[in-house]
Parts: C-alpha cells; structure tokens; sequence
C-alpha cells in the first residue's frame, strides 16, 4: 500500500508554525529563567537558537525544530526535517555536535517502517553534517511529526545574530525562494519538484562557514515567516530598514507557475498579513508580494555582507518608518 505523507498533515513543514503575530504575543514577557552559564542569546529578539558562553572562546548553541510531512517520501521528510533543524545552528555562525530524534508517530495508522524511513532520512543527513545523532524521544500521536534537537558550539566573536545589523551593509540570500508554493502544489497534486527537494535538503554548512570568514555578524534563516518576515525580525532587532530589491530575489524553477495556479499556503498569507503594517511595498503587486512572503522550509540564510555563492537581494538602511521597503 502506497502512503501520501502530506494527506495525513493540516499544513505542511515550516508553513505549519504558530503565526508570527500570535508568537510573538504568547512569548512577550516571558524572561529567561536564570542558570549559572551567561546567556548570550535569548528570547529578546527571536533569534534562530539560544546560546550559553561556556568560556572566552567558547559559545554553546542549543535548538529544536520540528514539523509536520513537507513531502510524500518519508525518507525526504527526514532529510528536510533534519537539515531544516541543523540550520538553526548554522544560521548563528555555529557547528553542530549532537543531535537527539523528535518523533510523533500515528502508529496505528501508518506503519512503522516508514517511521524507520524517516530516522534513516535525518540520520545521512547528521552524517553529512558530522554531527552525532543519538537517540531522541517518540510519542505515539494523531499525526506525523518529525524534526530535531540540536547542540552545537560557537566561538563567542563569531556568533552571527539579528541584532548586529549596521546601515550600509548589503543584504544577501544564500538559496532561492518558492519552496512554499512548490510544497503546496506537491501536497495537492502529489507532484514531486526535484528542485524544491533538492533545496530544502542542501545543507546551510557552506554557507555559514563562508559567512563567518567573511566576518558577517547579522543573519538569520528564511523558514517559515517568509523573506519579509525574517528580514523583519531582523530590521526590528537591529534598528533598521531594509531595502529588498525585488527584481533580484531569486526563485526556484516552477515557483511562480505554482502562485498563478493557486498554491498558497495559509501560513503564506498569514506571513503578508503580519508584515503589510511596516512595508513599503512600493508598486509591487500581489503576487510578487506573496512569492516574498512564502512560508520557506529548510531556506537558506539571509545575512548582513555577501558571502560566496549568495545572491546580494538589497540592503539595510538607517531607520525610518517602515522596516520594510521594496524597490
């Protein structure tokens, strides 16, 4: 018997994340709870994981994340799931070290064996990575979820966050946008894009490791709040505005076909509600406006400078009164 993973999900992969709007409300005065190594990164502005000095020379770097089916193949899934969890750490100029399994499972539902595809999917990919996968926890649940918690190390001065952005800086993308309209024609159709596959399972590694070198210290990852909603956050943090130059984003192959069939998430359009209040968008009309707000799964990173084999998508500018700004 053939199984259609994403018929068994409301939403699928990132597009399935709490709305940013509502987020932020839920998480607003809810502080750090005190422990005895200095928090470097918290809950103030979002950023991608929390980080803990260990020493002068060294940071630790903890995350989880996990989702539900993106694709039909269970193995794919693990391998998006994966990548998309170790960008987390990637994403703040980190390397990660170990891993632990995040698995909810209908076991009654579907079978195990495809549960084993989706364990063996996420554990190539902790291999590729040189990261330690060991062990995890599962549960027994109304639908498949799969995805992981991640632990890394980061050098204290490399650490990469949303809050050291400075006007003047080019604004670079490191992978193409349109994975969320892709994944919404794959989940109606159950036609499979090698591309979208293929981006969401690169790993974020290269990229980070190249921005690092180039001494970047603004960044994020473009997941499931969409281009405008990270770079946002990342205006926000920072105390700028940044410029997108929408001529410049690159997109994935069959993307747009997707928008003009119809193939918008939900979380897509939440993701363009939440950031209209502080965009400029200029003449740029509604799909484009869509296709910026995707809701991405296992994007690439958008940082502060250019970095080897990104696409420069604008810049950051002194604040003014929008975050956003489209040209």
């Amino acid at each position: 018997m053939t199984f259609r993973l994403t018929e068994y999900a409301r939403g699928g992969g990132c597009a399935c994340k709490i709305p940013p709007g509502e987020l932020e409300a839920m998480v607003a005065g809810l502080g750090p709870s005190g422990g005895a190594a200095e928090l470097l990164v918290g809950l103030e502005n979002g950023d991608d994981a929390a980080v803990v000095r260990l020493d002068e020379r060294t940071g630790l770097v903890t995350t989880a994340d996990f989702f539900t089916p993106v694709v039909d193949d269970a193995y794919d899934w693990g391998r998006i799931a994966a990548v998309n969890a170790l960008s987390d750490v990637y994403a703040m100029g980190g390397t990660p070290l170990v891993a632990l399994n995040l698995l909810c499972w209908p076991r009654e539902v579907l079978p195990l064996e495809l549960a084993r595809e989706v364990l063996r999917g996420g554990q190539d990919v902790a291999r590729e990575a040189g990261c330690h996968l060991a062990g995890g926890h599962s549960v027994d649940d109304d639908g498949p979820k799969y995805g992981l918690a991640v632990t890394g190390l980061v050098r204290p001065d490399e650490l990469i966050t949303l809050d050291a952005g400075r006007a003047g800086l080019p604004l670079s993308l490191t992978k193409p946008l349109g994975v969320g309209v892709l994944n919404t024609r794959h989940k109606q159709t159950g036609e499979r894009n090698a591309a979208a596959v293929d981006s969401m399972t690169r790993l974020n590694r290269d990229a980070a490791r190249g921005a690092v070198a180039a001494g970047i210290r603004c960044g994020t990852d473009v997941t499931g709040f969409g281009l405008l909603g990270h770079a946002s956050k990342l205006a926000r943090a920072s105390r700028l505005t940044v410029v997108i130059d929408t001529a410049a984003v690159p997109y994935l192959e069959g993307a747009r076909e997707a928008l003009r069939d119809g193939y918008v998430s939900g979380g897509t359009r939440r993701n363009l509600e939440w950031v209209t209040p502080w965009t400029d968008f200029g003449d740029v009309d509604e799909a484009e406006r869509l296709l910026l707000a995707d809701a991405q799964t296992s994007g690439g990173l958008l940082v502060a400078g250019e970095v080897p084999g990104g696409t420069v998508v604008g810049e950051l500018l002194p604040a003014s009164d929008t975050l956003i700004r489209l040209r």
